[in-house]
């Protein structure tokens, strides 16, 4: 069978391009390996509509579910290979079988780099709240609270920086391969960010706060709650497989919504360089989704310019 539009990813991103292809009666197949980040998301705050707050699991499966009412497929599977041959695009997923699309949406995401902690550790620490990964999402949960910042670079100085803005109590806690030099060090301290020497050697989530064993240090560090500033890994190979350009960082341009160098190709989500946001991501999503079906109507000489001709011409005339 050939699809319309396969979307690779089922996160906010994902599910949005597949409810809007699916309303535009396109041949939708979702293939994904259920390891979208918003899946870890014990409870989030800042998507809209969502008051209380709505944890990660349940906004992916509501989303999946509107997608499927409207006639979207899902597949669980890894992508493991992607090229475009004779107009067609040809994704082979870890079993060997060839799924084939006229378009494609990738909506992979990135991954995190995370702090040295057992997979079950990390979770139960993310779970409770004392490991966050996303600033402009949570941060405002943690105002007056004790905040530590995994990552003695600018990146790291960044982080704590604007954490500084919710908390007095913000310290920028080092990395053995990063370093900030004494000038960095003592505009940091002067924007009331405490920036601590000793390697961080262990991390003891608890409940309600987390541990940090130092380096020459007797007893921990106590805080309410950690970010690592540690980056991500954008999950880019398909997108560089089918030939697109990516950024030093390895994301996709930030035009990515709205169609790549590659004709058929559509990238959304996290992936694209930019803010990373679930709703940053839905609206992607949703234009992604859009720039595909107008591009398979232009194809199939269905616009109004194909359909009216001469007529339209004469009016521009």
């Amino acid at each position: 069978m050939i699809h319309d539009i396969i979307i690779v990813g089922a996160g906010p991103a994902g599910l949005t391009a597949a409810l809007y292809a699916a309303r535009f009666l396109r041949t939708t197949l979702v293939i994904h390996d259920s390891s979208a980040r918003a899946a870890q998301i014990p409870l989030t705050r800042n998507v809209p509509g969502h008051e209380g707050g709505i944890a990660g699991p349940e906004l992916l499966e509501r989303m999946t579910r509107h997608a499927a009412t409207y006639g979207a497929r899902f597949l669980e599977a890894r992508v493991t290979g992607a090229a475009r041959e004779g107009g067609l695009f040809r994704l082979a997923d870890a079993s060997g079988t060839i799924h084939t699309a006229r378009a494609v949406i990738l909506a992979t995401g990135v991954r995190h780099n995370q702090p040295p902690l057992p997979e079950d550790l990390h979770q139960a620490a993310v779970e409770a709240g004392v490991l966050r990964y996303c600033p402009i999402c949570d941060g405002f949960e943690h105002r007056d609270e004790r905040i530590a910042v995994l990552g003695c670079d600018v990146s790291g100085a960044a982080e704590a920086l604007f954490l500084a803005g919710y908390s007095d109590d913000v310290t920028l806690l080092p990395r053995r391969d990063v370093a900030l030099n004494p000038e960095e060090e003592a505009d940091l301290e002067r924007a009331g960010i405490h920036v601590l020497h000793d390697p961080v050697t262990r991390f003891e989530p608890r409940e309600r706060e987390i541990l940090l064993h130092c380096e020459g240090r007797e007893a921990p560090l106590a805080f309410d709650v950690l970010y690592p500033a540690l980056g991500s890994t954008p999950r880019s190979d398909l997108a560089g497989a089918l030939g697109l350009e990516l950024t030093g960082e390895g994301k996709a341009p930030g035009n990515g919504p709205f169609g790549t160098e590659v004709p058929g190709l559509y990238v959304a989500g996290d992936l694209v360089e930019g803010l990373d946001q679930i709703s940053v991501a839905m609206g992607h999503g949703a234009i992604a989704a859009t720039r595909a079906h107008n591009w398979l109507r232009e194809r199939d000489g269905e616009t109004v310019e194909e359909v009216l001709g001469d007529d339209i011409r004469r009016a521009r005339s």
